[in-house]
């Protein structure tokens, strides 16, 4: 068994705002595991400032140098070894599946892999002006998205609630579903009021509405909100199975939104949904960045655990962010990722 390591640095067609600031560039790992003329590609994405294994990028390189190492060695992904750096592991993890799967770039036995079903997503508006988000958010409504989710906390709070107003007059909760999500935007000291500000519009769910590492404040508000929260950035770094029955059982979060490259590649993240739903609390998962190699093998990882005929959007919606994204067999069609090889 063979391992290469490469990297590519991705261009954002606008500034990608969020509460932590703007992105522009993304610069993603890709890992070649080869066997027997079979390979297998996965990727690697590192969000600074935000991942639990967002190292400098020397100490990165290395731990992922040590990685494919092991795998060389033992033909075998280092899983607990792994644990603390998510990412890297979800790179493995997808190069292995293209492996199991003869090299093709369906990585699932699935209605979606075959071409018979998509998956509904939900259209994502990006932080900005009240115009930016406005005109972005006409453009999801064209395209026919029935699902938007508003990134919100970064600019005044009381023009946010116009645009959510703005949606609501034009849109009734059956025609459009809204999400928000804060990024830990809000104070302690303020979500219970702005929550219950939004909960007047008929909002689906707000995730993250305070900074992580809050456990006792998101519970409170986790039992007082209006709105059904769910927890996204609480997750990082919550790598073993005791830890993660141990935050569910203390926040009682409605949801938590899943993303492979931060919260423990495709197996932790089967153990966040299994954990989950053995309290009751909802899912589902999203992207968070990656090129076309990532939410392709999110999207198959959708595909397997929550289909088929899936009916929640997920968070998908990422593969046309980028000017130079890696081509891959992925189309949306009105609010539904389809996986096309044959288009």
């Amino acid at each position: 068994m063979k391992t290469t390591i490469s990297s590519r640095l991705l261009h954002f067609k606008q500034p990608a705002g969020t509460s932590r600031g703007m992105y522009t560039t993304h610069l993603s790992y890709y890992v070649t595991v080869e066997k027997d003329g079979v390979r297998g590609v996965g990727e690697c994405s590192v969000l600074p400032d935000l991942s639990c294994d967002a190292l400098p990028r020397e100490r990165y390189e290395a731990v992922l140098r040590k990685a494919c190492t092991w795998v060389e060695r033992t033909g075998g992904i280092p899983y607990e070894l792994l644990r603390p750096y998510p990412s890297i592991l979800f790179g493995l993890e997808t190069a292995f599946a293209q492996l199991d799967a003869g090299g093709s770039e369906a990585l699932s036995q699935t209605p979606f892999a075959r071409g018979e079903e998509g998956i509904t997503i939900n259209g994502l508006v990006w932080m900005g002006t009240f115009e930016e988000m406005a005109a972005r958010l006409e453009e999801k409504l064209r395209k026919g998205f029935h699902c938007v989710k508003l990134k919100v906390g970064a600019i005044d709070f009381g023009h946010e609630l116009d645009l959510v107003r703005y949606i609501r007059e034009r849109f009734t909760c059956e025609q459009v579903e809204l999400r928000v999500d804060a990024n830990g935007g809000f104070a302690p000291d303020n979500a219970l009021e702005r929550l219950t500000a939004l909960a007047d519009y008929g909002i689906h769910s707000i995730e993250q509405p305070i900074r992580q590492r809050q456990w006792r404040e998101m519970a409170q508000l986790c039992l007082r909100s209006p709105l059904p929260i769910a927890l996204d950035e609480e997750l990082i770094g919550v790598n073993q199975p005791e830890q993660k029955a141990r935050l569910l059982d203390a926040i009682h979060p409605a949801f938590i939104v899943l993303k492979p490259s931060l919260h423990g590649g495709m197996r932790g993240c089967r153990e966040w949904i299994r954990l989950a739903r053995e309290r009751g609390v909802g899912s589902w998962i999203t992207s968070a960045l990656e090129s076309n190699v990532g939410l392709n093998a999110i999207a198959h990882l959708c595909a397997e655990v929550y289909g088929p005929h899936i009916t929640m959007p997920q968070g998908l919606g990422t593969g046309q962010l980028y000017i130079d994204n890696v081509v891959m067999p992925l189309k949306i069609v009105r609010d539904q990722l389809w996986f096309l090889k044959n288009s």
